[in-house]
């Protein structure tokens, strides 16, 4: 039987891809019209060529990668992406129909016969173990001091990471609110894949992606929020590059289990570099809120969750505490509206005393670099 649909393979590594070729599973897949894919993020992270996705078609995707966000695979909102197991993924590619069950359903096979997919079995490990020839590991440097990273100052897809500031040493007053996210706010949302990775070496190009999935709780819309400086709505990234334009920080707000999915770096790492100062939310998804932690920024919470209402579109925001910042201490949030009233609520955090450095530093890399100096 040949795959009636695209059917891609992704070894998880040159080892995997090494065995499976060895112990002869890629000339199977390759017999049945499969296609293998290179040994990286592919698929997963939606970094692989799906022609024709521009024109914003409805199609599906099964796969069994742990990824099926919004415009995850190729940036198209009309792409519905499932996630089932290998099994069924294979035999849906070969029967080219998604209403297809293999438990029941036949097949026509090349002899014009009716036949019926066998249950599928398999093996926990290679009986021959695993083999590669070349794992692609390049050791580094012995003397790393003598080595330099040269960089074309005119890439779109490189750019040479500078430090981030270190806390000023006073509590932050005078935050714009960014956005309000209302909902499911994941590090997809926040930091959007598919072709935006191509600038996942570029800092502020990939910049230009943050948080423009996030919906807005003041106009249900994504990438649309106001600037108050202006008045004027824009998108979330442009928005928030003016006020760094003005040295004004900012807050973002968010809902339950935010920043939850993959743990992407960039998702902390944007917003810490347009010069949002702290993010302020229902609640964290764990490691999201470490990685904001590493980046020197606050990752705060609401100790009354329901205080999430209070936040205005036009608030202006000051953090007080952060000069007595310690473990278990809540800090307070003073939100400012625009009519002149004011609300102060107490907020949360997980910072231990080694995070509170990191904060103080500007970051755990900062705080890192200081060390190896010395």
């Amino acid at each position: 039987m040949t795959a009636k649909s695209e059917f891609t393979i992704t070894p998880g590594s040159e080892q995997v891809r090494f065995t499976v070729e060895r112990d002869g599973f890629l000339d199977t897949f390759g017999k049945m019209g499969g296609v293998v894919l290179a040994n990286a993020c592919g698929p997963c992270i939606g970094q692989w060529a799906r022609h024709g996705a521009e024109k914003q078609e409805k199609n599906s995707i099964i796969t069994s990668f742990n990824r099926n966000f919004a415009k995850r695979a190729d940036g198209n909102p009309n792409t519905h992406a499932f996630v089932a197991s290998p099994e069924i993924v294979t035999a849906l590619a070969i029967a080219g129909d998604l209403t297809f069950n293999p438990l029941t359903d036949s097949l026509t096979n090349a002899d014009g016969n009716a036949v019926k997919l066998d249950e599928p079995t398999g093996l926990e490990l290679p009986t021959k173990g695993f083999a590669v020839e070349d794992a692609g590991y390049q050791a580094p440097a012995e003397d790393g001091s003598k080595a330099s990273v040269v960089v074309d100052p005119n890439s779109d897809r490189l750019q040479l990471l500078d430090s981030f500031k270190p806390w000023e040493g006073t509590d932050l007053k005078g935050l714009k609110l960014l956005i309000k996210a209302k909902g499911k706010c994941t590090t997809d949302h926040i930091s959007m894949a598919g072709p935006w990775l191509k600038y996942r070496g570029h800092l502020d190009n990939i910049s230009n992606n943050m948080l423009i999935g996030a919906v807005n709780y003041f106009n249900d819309s994504t990438n649309r929020v106001k600037n108050q400086l202006s008045g004027e709505y824009g998108e979330v990234p442009a928005t928030q590059r003016i006020y760094k334009q003005h040295g004004i920080g900012s807050i973002v707000v968010g809902d339950e289990n935010y920043g939850e999915g993959s743990s992407r770096e960039h998702a902390a790492m944007e917003p810490r570099f347009l010069g949002v100062r702290a993010i302020l939310v229902k609640s964290f998804a764990r490691i999201h809120e470490t990685n904001l932690k590493k980046q020197g920024m606050l990752a705060l919470t609401f100790a009354n969750p329901s205080d999430y209402e209070l936040i205005q579109e036009d608030d202006t925001i000051d953090i007080i505490g952060l000069t007595s910042f310690a473990p278990g201490k809540p800090l307070q949030v003073v939100l400012n509206h625009k009519d002149g009233s004011s609300d102060t609520i107490s907020v949360n955090h997980t910072y231990n005393e080694g995070q509170i450095e990191w904060f103080k530093a500007g970051s755990a890399l900062n705080l890192i670099k200081a060390a190896i100096v010395k």
